[in-house]
C-alpha cells in the first residue's frame, strides 16, 4: 500500500471512524450513552449504595460500576460518603455542596470541585463510606485507576467516530458535573415545588423525572431518603424506578423500602392506636394535607381582610408564604409579622397554633402511646369544634388514618 493511499485511509478514518455515523446517529448515541450513566449514578451510586434503598444482583452491579469507571472516573466509596454527609449535615455549614451555606452560583458553577474537595477527606471516608464495594477490582481498577477508564472512553468514542468522537466524549465528562453536581445540588436545594416541607430547603425541580433519571424530585428524595422510589404524586414521574421495577422483574434487584402510602377508613369515627401509628408514620402527607388547609383558610379570610380593608395586600402576600413554612425556622421579624396578621384574624391564629400542636405530637418521644392517643383525640375534637371549615375537613381526614 502507497504513503498515499495510507495516508487518505487515515483522513478517512479521523473524519468518519469506525462506523461512519451520520450526524443523527452520532447525536441518538451521545444521548444513550449519558443517560446510561445517569441511569448509572441514580440506581447504583445514589439508591443502591449511598441509601441501601435497594439490592442489585451481582450482573447489573457490576455493568454500572464498570459503566461509571468508563465515563465518569468515580470512586463509589467517595460518592456514597459526600452524598451520605451531604444528607446527614443538610444545609449546614458542614455540607459539602450546599447552596444555603455556599451560594447557588458556586454550587452551580463549581459543584464538581466541591464533591472532588470533600471525596479527598479521610475522616468523611472514614465516617461515611461504610458497606462499599470493596473488592479486587474496586482496589486494583476502578479506585486505583479510576482516572483511566475515561481515557479509554475518549480512545473508544474517536475510534467510532473519528475526531468527533472527542466531542461526544466531552458531553459525556461535562453531563454528571452540569446535572447531578451542578443542577441536582443546586436548583434542588434552591427552586422549584415542595410536595413536603421536611427539614431542609430541598425542592422538586420538574414533575418529569427523565432528563437527569428521576432525581429531579429532590424534595420526595429528601423527605424520604431511603426510599427507592422517588415519585410521590400521580402526575410525577421517575424513570429510575421504572428501570428498578425491570430489574426487580428479572430477579436482578430486589426493592427494600419505598415511602409509606397512606391508608384511610372513612367509616372511622374516632382516632384509635392504628390511626396514632399511622399519622406518625404518614407525618409528611398529615403536615402537605394540613398546608393545603391552612391556604384555603387564607383565603377566606382574605376576602374577609380585604373587605374591612384592615391590611395592605403586599403584607397580606407575604404572611401567605410565612403561614406554608415550618414554624420552628422562622425567625424574629418573621414571627413578628404574623403576630400582626393574627391580631386580625383569629382563624389563621388558630390554624398556625394547632399546626404547632399536631407536629409536637410525634415529636414527644417521652410521652406513652396512650398519651400520645389522647392528645391526638383531644386534638381532633377541638379541631371540628373551632368552627374553621378547613380545619374541621382535615380533623374528619387526619381521624381516618388507619
Amino acid at each position: 500500500m502507497s504513503l498515499n493511499a495510507m495516508f487518505d485511509g487515515l483522513l478517512y478514518f479521523l473524519a468518519h471512524g469506525l462506523v461512519d455515523a451520520t450526524n443523527w446517529q452520532t447525536l441518538i448515541y451521545t444521548l444513550v450513552v449519558t443517560h446510561i450513566t445517569i441511569a448509572s449514578v441514580t440506581i447504583f451510586l445514589h439508591r443502591c449504595q449511598a441509601h441501601r434503598a435497594l439490592d442489585l444482583h451481582a450482573i447489573p452491579s457490576h455493568f454500572f460500576r464498570f459503566w461509571l469507571w468508563l465515563t465518569t472516573g468515580m470512586v463509589t466509596k467517595e460518592w456514597a460518603a459526600v452524598h451520605r454527609k451531604h444528607h446527614a449535615k443538610c444545609e449546614t455549614v458542614d455540607d459539602p455542596h450546599s447552596p444555603v451555606t455556599r451560594g447557588i452560583k458556586k454550587v452551580l458553577l463549581e459543584g464538581s470541585e466541591l464533591y472532588r474537595y470533600e471525596s479527598k477527606v479521610k475522616d468523611t471516608l472514614d465516617k461515611y463510606g461504610h458497606g462499599t464495594p470493596d473488592d479486587w477490582i474496586e482496589r486494583n481498577l476502578y479506585t486505583r485507576f479510576s482516572m483511566q477508564g475515561v481515557v479509554l472512553m475518549l480512545f473508544i468514542n474517536v475510534a467510532l467516530f473519528g475526531v468527533i468522537g472527542m466531542s461526544v466524549w466531552a458531553v459525556q465528562m461535562l453531563w454528571i458535573p452540569i446535572m447531578a453536581a451542578g443542577i441536582i445540588n443546586g436548583i434542588g436545594h434552591y427552586w422549584g415545588y415542595r410536595n413536603f416541607d421536611c427539614v431542609d430547603a430541598s425542592r422538586n425541580i420538574l414533575p418529569f423525572g427523565i432528563l437527569i433519571g428521576g432525581e429531579e424530585l429532590h424534595n420526595n428524595h429528601h423527605t424520604f431518603g431511603t426510599s427507592a422510589k422517588l415519585s410521590s404524586k400521580w402526575y410525577e414521574f421517575d424513570i429510575g424506578w421504572m428501570y428498578i421495577r425491570i430489574l426487580e422483574i428479572m430477579g436482578l434487584a430486589k426493592v427494600k423500602k419505598v415511602a409509606p402510602a397512606p391508608k384511610f377508613d372513612r367509616q372511622k369515627l374516632v382516632a384509635d392506636l392504628d390511626t396514632l401509628q399511622s399519622v406518625i408514620s404518614n407525618r409528611y402527607d398529615v403536615m402537605a394535607t394540613y398546608a393545603k388547609s391552612v391556604r384555603q383558610t387564607w383565603h377566606d379570610e382574605l376576602v374577609h381582610l380585604k373587605t374591612k380593608r384592615q391590611l395592605e395586600s403586599s403584607f397580606l402576600r407575604s404572611t401567605r408564604k410565612l403561614l406554608q413554612r415550618e414554624p420552628a425556622k422562622l425567625e424574629a421579624p418573621q414571627r413578628a409579622q404574623l403576630t400582626e396578621l393574627f391580631a386580625h384574624s383569629t382563624a389563621l391564629q388558630t390554624m398556625h397554633e394547632m399546626r404547632v400542636e399536631l407536629g409536637a405530637i410525634w415529636e414527644r418521644s417521652h410521652a406513652t402511646r396512650d398519651q400520645l392517643l389522647q392528645q391526638l383525640q383531644d386534638w381532633c375534637t377541638r379541631a371540628e369544634a373551632s368552627g374553621i371549615r378547613a380545619l374541621q375537613e382535615f380533623s374528619l381526614r387526619l381521624r381516618s388514618y388507619a
